[in-house]
């Protein structure tokens, strides 16, 4: 959805300016439409926002430690009582009454006196007249509402984490026991700033054991507190509040972006850190973006952005930091045209670019050097998976590709794309299937072993037990990175795989990136190798660098099958990666019932914590997952 720019505005004030407004760590109530009983605690409790999970769509963590997602487009749930916390300030401004300058949060600006400013503290404290009506700014540049006067407006009580509130740790709590443990509590001695960019975002707290600190409320939208006996905060006028959305859909980001367009990141750096929270995160390799211009490669199914850079680097950004760029005249252009649309059995040319292929199949089966005998060739999609990768036949082997690193040449029904009138489709299948023979005999064993041909590998096995000249194919040789053993279970040729157990294949063999076979056959949805390499002795709970087992993958690749056949077979359902999480808090945020059903009646642990401290009743409630 397209966001208009503010009158006077200019588009890149105004896409900074919209971006802070509805930034993480705003402090919010509940708002016009809101229909959702006492999750929040009740009318005028308030709560913070944490991220938001679509341009519809908000997580919110109340302060009594409800955390759910409600709507911020077309129906509004919320309204933004502060948006201080997330570093909105009006430039060159000043509260005539309390002389913050400049001013952080909403703006109240005077329609009836000459450049009289208040901020959102002395504008709900009643300063200056009551009869005289005000313009509500909510970001620099940003359309004003105008407002009835406060005098016939009614008032109500906000309560939650304000002075005199007694509080417990909440979901972010990282400081150790400085609370005197787990359950102990605290009383709120008062409101004050997280840092100077973003001002009311923590609350200063002494603990029953005599210690005090300072805790987050708001900053980045975390939640070091949770309150077990809630205060009652400042008076507001309600109804003069913003909607949270109301001037943009959420986290929408720039309008239009699709694979291929150029972007950059123009906002601020702790802007961007605070943005990233729940989108990837931020890590110190990612300043390149802040520098340079990168190419849109993937959207993913939570609406994502993965940028790729000349460096090499594939990033997830969240949308709102990235702004569309004309293309330089000297930049590469990665895709100059809507993705394509691929059917099994398509005819696709793999592009010639080395360099960009390289780039291109980052986190997308990755590139391989056997890869290279592939450029510029034809091949045919054999296998379109979940995350819309294709599995391509060329010559006379298989790989994963990146769909934007090859082009359709022709569709299964022989139609074809982007030929010359002289190209014939008869040229076209001689070259599609011609053979590419190497002189490397383990080469060829993994490439009939991916190709599925059992006769062929059983026949250059045997020659290498017969010969003993030792020129003969290792069973667990490795070529393009893979074993024989690997390649023909991610493509789930059963009979290959019963000759190579039989020749002694080792099915304990890790690849470059710490997979197993049993790893291989859960990326390629293929339950039946799984349960026969569980029968030769496979371990099911191996993790590969990522300390992913091959359940995590089967869950997240959506495999449905792959998830029910290694619970049925018995693996640790609940084993966690190198973020912390279980197979249960990824089936949680693919929004997965039937995978999360079927941990669970495999007694997969909810109570088990991820690096970010949720466990998977936190995880569920910060998705949106109702279970």
């Amino acid at each position: 959805m397209e966001i208009a720019n503010a009158v006077g505005a200019t588009p890149g004030v105004n896409r900074t300016a919209r971006v802070m407004m509805e930034g993480v760590g705003a402090r919010i109530i509940r708002g016009p439409d809101w229909k959702w009983g006492k999750q929040d605690g009740g009318e005028g409790h308030v709560g913070t926002v944490r991220n938001f999970e679509s341009p519809d769509e908000v997580v919110v963590v109340w302060d009594n430690g409800t955390a759910a997602n409600y709507r911020c487009s077309g129906q509004y749930d919320l309204r933004i009582l502060d948006s201080a916390p997330t570093g909105v300030k009006h430039e060159g401004t000043m509260c005539d009454t309390c002389r913050q300058q400049p001013i952080f949060g909403i703006r109240w600006k005077c329609a009836e006196c000459g450049n009289y400013d208040l901020c959102s503290v002395c504008y709900h404290g009643d300063k200056h007249q009551l009869r005289h009506r005000f313009y509500r700014i909510t970001t620099p540049g940003s359309e004003r509402a105008f407002l009835e006067t406060r005098r016939k407006s009614k008032k109500i009580a906000v309560r939650g984490i304000f002075p005199g509130a007694r509080v417990v740790r909440g979901v972010d709590w990282q400081w150790e026991d400085q609370d005197g443990g787990n359950g102990r509590r605290g009383k709120v001695q008062e409101i004050q700033d997280w840092s100077a960019a973003s001002p009311r975002s923590a609350a200063y707290v002494v603990w029953d054991n005599g210690s005090k600190n300072l805790y987050r409320v708001g900053f980045e939208g975390m939640a070091d507190l949770k309150v077990v006996n809630d205060a009652k905060g400042q008076n507001v006028y309600r109804d003069h509040l913003p909607c949270l959305g109301e001037q943009g859909p959420g986290r929408s980001g720039p309008p239009g972006l699709k694979i291929g367009d150029q972007v950059n990141v123009d906002l601020e750096l702790e802007i961007v850190q605070s943005l990233q929270h729940g989108h990837g995160g931020w890590t110190d390799g990612m300043f390149e973006c802040l520098n340079g211009v990168g190419t849109v490669v993937g959207i993913d199914e939570d609406h994502d952005i993965v940028v790729a850079y000349s460096s090499g680097n594939r990033w997830t950004f969240n949308p709102a930091v990235l702004t569309k760029v004309a293309t330089p005249t000297n930049s590469v252009v990665f895709n100059e045209t809507p993705q394509q649309q691929f059917a099994v059995g398509d005819m696709v040319q793999i592009c010639s670019d080395m360099e960009r292929v390289k780039m291109l199949q980052r986190g997308h089966g990755d590139w391989a050097d056997g890869m290279a005998a592939t450029l510029g060739k034809i091949g045919h999609v054999q296998q379109i998976y979940n995350d819309n990768d294709l599995k391509v036949e060329v010559c006379n082997t298989t790989w994963t590709y990146n769909p934007l690193a090859v082009t359709k040449v022709a569709s299964k029904d022989g139609t074809m794309h982007g030929t010359t009138s002289g190209e014939r489709l008869s040229a076209l299948l001689k070259k599609l299937f011609e053979t590419h023979v190497s002189g490397d005999v383990n080469e060829e064993l993994v490439k009939f072993a991916a190709n599925g041909d059992a006769q062929k590998c059983e026949e250059v096995l045997k020659q290498s037990n017969t010969s003993g000249a030792g020129i003969g194919p290792d069973v667990n040789g490795v070529f393009a990175g893979h074993t024989a053993l690997q390649a023909a279970s991610q493509n789930g040729h059963l009979e290959v795989i019963t000759v190579l157990l039989r020749f002694h294949a080792d099915v304990e063999i890790e690849d470059k990136d710490g997979d197993r076979a049993v790893h291989h056959a859960a990326f390629g949805d293929e339950p039946a190798v799984v349960q026969l390499l569980a029968h030769a002795g496979a371990d099911l709970n191996a993790r590969n660098k990522r300390r992913q087992t091959a359940l995590h993958i089967g869950v997240n690749k959506g495999h449905l099958g792959v998830v029910k056949m290694l619970l049925d077979l018995g693996c640790h359902p609940s084993l966690q990666d190198l973020e912390g999480d279980t197979p249960l808090h990824d089936a949680i945020s693919k929004k997965r019932d039937d995978m999360l059903t079927l941990l669970l009646d495999h007694s997969a642990d909810i109570t088990l914590t991820n690096n970010n401290g949720f466990n998977a009743l936190h995880h569920s409630a910060l998705r949106g997952n109702p279970r």
